[in-house]
């Protein structure tokens, strides 16, 4: 019986993660059976503005990960990044309708820049869906509650970096 070589099944998840919220975690728990290695990319674009560097939200999902996730950081395209590390799965989360656009844009921009990338959806759970890092971030700077929005480590960072930006 011959024996075929397997191939790991490897997969990245990027985003800015500014920060991390629960939404972003119940993504990463959800894919991890699914893949041998996943590889969270938190991007840092040179045209926006965070509000916590890449080194802060890089250990913030090593945090909240448990470091079982292996966590960079680029600026650079995804495809590149995947292609430079063999990975050939991308993953990426939709929250809601109007993200659709938006991710089928740059899914097909991706497999338009490597065909042999692939990008895999997927979707919210209902409880998740309304989250994003912004508007937990505006919840934070009117010291709303965010318990269910985010992890208490990464709310605890959150409200102290916005008190120091206040003052």
């Amino acid at each position: 019986m011959k024996k075929t070589q397997t191939t790991s099944r490897r997969a990245l998840y990027s985003g800015s993660f500014d920060p991390i919220t629960c939404g972003h975690l119940d993504i990463i728990e959800r894919i991890e059976s699914q893949f041998d290695e996943i590889v969270i990319l938190v991007a840092n674009s040179l045209s926006k503005d965070y509000l916590f560097s890449v080194e802060e939200r890089v250990a913030m999902i090593q945090e909240c990960t448990g470091g079982r996730i292996k966590v960079e950081s680029t600026e650079g395209l995804l495809v590149d990044y995947a292609r430079k590390n063999q990975i050939s799965t991308i993953v990426r989360g939709l929250r809601a309708v109007s993200d659709f656009e938006y991710e089928y844009a740059m899914a097909n921009m991706n497999r338009t820049l490597d065909s042999a990338i692939e990008t895999m959806i997927v979707f919210t759970r209902p409880e998740y869906s309304f989250i994003a890092s912004r508007m937990v971030k505006e919840v934070a700077s009117h010291n709303g509650c965010l318990e269910g929005l985010v992890p208490e480590s990464v709310g605890l960072k959150l409200k102290e970096k916005l008190k120091k930006g206040m003052s």
